[in-house]
């Protein structure tokens, strides 16, 4: 056999146990069909082999990015308000004003992100503070969770939320004190009528998938999972793909029920996806529930009530009635999808939700047996103690997410609605691992994460600390893993949470030839040094598909 190419005299970690390190490693037709070292892997060459010296550099697997909403986060970035999620109130006013200044028509404005720490800020009535800005342009901005819309009375009116307009069953629309009017903060599915009405041409979903994909393979990414995708969002991605565009493999989680589209989609419909808009390089084997919100719009389940100083009325706290399903039908809908061969997602932030998720990968497990599939329960900030061994007993994925594990512009938020002890369990790292957990590394960009960068978030797991010190101290320093415990989280696991452990993930004989080009083994680094990472080049099916 000849390789089409083989890399050598490199510093390879190849997230294999059976053969951790090596020199060398040879592909053909995209495949590794060697590794090792340098003279076990170079007599493979012949005329036509590509023959590339990575002078001692540092070779890992590439990167998996589990949670991404990738269209959604470019789109932000090319098309709407886009502010640091760090930024001053006045910032995020004033590229709101610049937005509107720049409109035509009745073209809507996006974006955001606003914070919880500027409800203050944003008045009494933040529906007219908005409209102070324009009350014929339509505005509505996300906070940084991506749960909460703040809208002026154009944007609520388009929408029809009028005045008098009822509550939405598993939303919150709050209310002027006085005349009981909406006030312009929507949370959960009472965002569903406004989000119906961001929308973006074919043309300008191709533009932002080129923008995602290069950035991503810029990142060392040569895998992705959407967590929310509907059919508009599942025909951009199939698109690509055709179109050559999609250098990543990649696994879309159909939506059955979602805070942006509060009916459930029909099982026969998510069949019909699933069978229509797969394609080589697009999975659709998946399915997204939400069990609950988050934490600024007091909309996560949390077993114990939020702080009483944040405003929330803990006498009448009930952890299951926050909940955006119940129970049983949680255990109904995870069982069913689980039956049909979906790999179940499921958003639950609060501990409540997390438990309630587990009970109901329980309940599959006792009515289908064991199925081969791992369902997911995404973020898991808070699991609580007792349910940490649950994971492992049902082969349920812990996926992580978003980088909250260091202090950043939402710890102190947290900690405002929650209480110190709280968020120093968020993302208890070393007590998962400890407990056999299969766990993921997500950002869940643009949702509460600023950017897609895998490096901070490795970096922060390490550390616990802003590795790049703007935000000081620590968050649960004995939470902390080694680099060896977390590589597995962005690769090999990854992997196998998009059904491709044996095609992807490692460096191994056999599977695709995925990987990522440093300049230096990440052992040298210090965190800091890692969070400023610059993949020198990524490589995805043998191709360069990024180099600087």
């Amino acid at each position: 056999m000849r390789a089409d190419k083989i890399w050598f005299n490199a510093a390879i970690q190849t997230l294999d146990p059976s053969l951790p390190t090596a020199t060398a490693l040879a592909s053909k037709d995209g495949k590794i069909v060697a590794m090792g070292q340098d003279a076990d892997v170079l007599h493979l060459g012949g005329p036509g082999t590509q023959s590339i010296d990575l002078r001692g550099r540092a070779v890992l697997p590439g990167f998996v990015e589990s949670h991404t909403h990738a269209l959604w986060g470019a789109c932000q970035d090319l098309f709407e308000v886009n502010v640091d999620y760090g930024a001053a109130y006045g910032e995020l006013i004033g590229a709101v004003k610049e937005h509107v200044a720049r409109s035509s028509g009745d073209a809507m404005i996006t974006g955001g992100p606003w914070r919880h720490d500027m409800r203050t800020e944003m008045g009494a009535n933040p529906r007219a503070t908005l409209d102070e800005i324009s009350t014929d342009v339509p505005i509505a901005l996300a906070d940084v969770t991506k749960h909460l819309l703040w809208c002026n009375s154009r944007a609520l009116a388009l929408a029809g939320l009028h005045d008098e307009v009822d509550d939405i069953e598993g939303g919150i629309i709050e209310r002027d004190p006085i005349r009981g009017t909406p006030n312009g903060i929507l949370a959960e599915t009472a965002c569903a009528p406004v989000r119906r009405l961001f929308t973006h041409t074919p043309e300008e979903l191709a533009r932002a998938t080129r923008y995602f994909v290069e950035r991503f393979n810029r990142l060392g990414f040569t895998a992705f999972k959407e967590p929310m995708a509907i059919e508009s969002d599942l025909a951009a991605y199939q698109a690509a793909d055709q179109r050559g565009d999609l250098t990543l493999h990649m696994a879309a989680h159909l939506v059955r029920q979602s805070p942006l589209v509060p009916e459930m989609i029909p099982y026969e419909e998510m069949e019909r996806w699933r069978r229509v808009y797969a394609s080589p390089n697009v999975r659709t084997d998946f399915a997204k529930l939400f069990l609950d919100g988050v934490a600024p719009g007091f909309t996560a389940s949390f077993t114990e009530p939020y702080l009483a100083a944040s405003g929330y009325d803990g006498e009448t706290h009930d952890a299951d009635g926050i909940l955006l399903l119940t129970p049983e039908a949680i255990a109904h809908e995870i069982t069913e999808l689980d039956r049909r061969g979906f790999t179940v997602k499921m958003h639950a932030v609060g501990d409540n939700a997390i438990r309630r998720g587990l009970d109901g990968i329980e309940a599959a497990r006792r009515a289908n047996g064991f199925s081969g599939l791992r369902h997911e329960i995404a973020h898991a900030p808070f699991v609580r103690t007792e349910d940490l061994s649950r994971f492992s007993a049902l082969d349920a994925v812990a996926e992580v997410s978003p980088k909250l594990w260091y202090p950043n512009p939402a710890t102190q938020a947290q900690i405002a609605l929650l209480g110190e002890h709280r968020v120093s369990r968020c993302h208890a790292l070393r007590d998962y691992l400890a407990a056999d957990i299969n766990v993921t590394y997500a950002s869940d960009w643009p949702a509460a994460s600023p950017d897609p960068n895998p490096w901070t978030g490795l970096a922060g797991m390490i550390s616990r600390q802003d590795p790049f010190g703007n935000y000081p101290g620590a968050l649960a320093p004995e939470q902390a893993i080694t680099l060896d415990q977390a590589l597995p989280l962005f690769t090999i696991n990854g992997a196998h949470a998009l059904r491709m452990g044996a095609e992807t993930g490692s460096l191994t004989v056999g599977k695709s030839a995925d990987f990522i080009v440093l300049d230096a083994p990440l052992e040298s680094l210090s965190p800091a040094e890692i969070a400023a990472v610059e993949v020198r080049e990524t490589v995805w099916k043998s191709q360069t598909v990024f180099a600087r």
